[in-house]
């Protein structure tokens, strides 16, 4: 790369691209185009989780900038797909030639274009680079013996290993872990008492659930939206779970727009994580519980709103909510 010199700088007005990024993202941090992308690209075998989330986000951006009406062809999609997969490879090739072990060996990264046809996507720059596509590792490979040394015929060989007295391998025992019997519970939080997260309350109810209910009036101020941004990275804590959905309501006194830009962030940073989250307003809605589609329901009686304010923000307990003091409240967990 040359050395930047006053020639290169232009005499006119221009934009630094800190400046035209906080632009873009300031006009369509609202459009989401991630899921578009998840269900429109198909992606090789050798792309891993990192790999994947890298594209379809590099994708899901050009969509944004590019197309901000919807409209792109099978011809311009694959030209970004292929953009990105190129982008994420250049850093898996680079990780692979320093890393000892064989950790991201998986560099021939591939998509599927629109005839279903597998394409591999090669770096330019590293075609027929032995040093880079195959790098040398010590740690696990074997020498190969030069051309000169004698080698002994295969009957001696066999020979000598039918002469080995035969070992029985003992067979590994594999320990199951105990996995407790979930029942139904009926309990009451009691004021100022602590160790009531939401992942102490819910997360063993969900076991095999892949999605998930809330039915809860009060998601509207602040706090009551971080709550639930809590609830869920509880429920991220199960894989299995990809989709949420929030039944919540407002009243006179709600600022509509700003709660629906709030939620809005969270749909987005849930879909990032391959986790669906949809949104429903009941205008009468009173109840509060939370129904699991492994059939478990929990109620609990302030809804997500059972925590007290900390006396400081600095304070413990002000972001783990297994040491925050609580309202009384009732839980009541059972099976329809």
């Amino acid at each position: 790369m040359p050395k930047n010199s006053s020639e290169f700088l232009t005499q006119n007005y221009g934009f630094i691209t800190d400046y035209l990024a906080e632009a873009f993202h300031h006009q369509l941090k609202h459009t989401n185009r991630y899921e578009e992308v998840s269900k429109r690209i198909k992606l090789g075998k050798c792309v891993e989780g990192r790999d994947e989330k890298g594209i379809k986000k590099t994708v899901a951006a050009f969509l944004k900038m590019l197309h901000p009406h919807g409209d792109c062809s099978d011809a311009e999609f694959e030209e970004y797909v292929v953009y990105a997969v190129e982008g994420r490879r250049r850093v898996k090739e680079q990780m692979n030639k320093r890393k000892p072990d064989d950790e991201f060996i998986n560099i021939g990264l591939s998509f599927f274009n629109a005839d279903n046809k597998e394409v591999v996507v090669d770096c330019p720059e590293t075609i027929g680079a032995e040093a880079t596509l195959r790098p040398i590792k010590p740690g696990i490979t074997t020498e190969t013996p030069d051309e000169g040394e004698s080698h002994q015929p295969e009957s001696t060989v066999v020979e000598m290993a039918a002469e080995k007295p035969l070992v029985e391998e003992e067979t590994p025992v594999v320990i199951e872990p105990e996995v407790p019997e979930l029942k139904e519970q009926h309990y009451t939080i009691t004021y100022d008492s602590t160790g009531h997260s939401y992942e102490a309350i819910i997360v063993p109810y969900l076991a095999g659930a892949k999605s998930i209910v809330i039915e809860d009036p009060y998601i509207r101020a602040t706090h009551q939206v971080q709550n639930f941004i809590r609830f869920c990275e509880a429920v991220l804590k199960q894989p299995s779970v990809k989709k949420i959905q929030l039944i919540t309501s407002y009243d006179d006194h709600t600022d509509v727009q700003e709660m629906a830009e709030r939620l809005k962030d969270v749909q987005q940073s849930l879909l990032e994580l391959d986790v669906e989250l949809d949104i429903k307003v009941n205008e009468n809605l009173h109840d509060r519980e939370i129904r699991i589609d492994n059939g478990w329901t929990v109620k609990i009686g302030r809804g997500l709103d059972f925590f007290q304010k900390p006396d400081s923000w600095f304070s413990v307990g002000a972001n783990d909510l297994s040491l925050r003091k609580c309202l009384e409240t009732k839980v009541d967990i059972y099976k329809d």
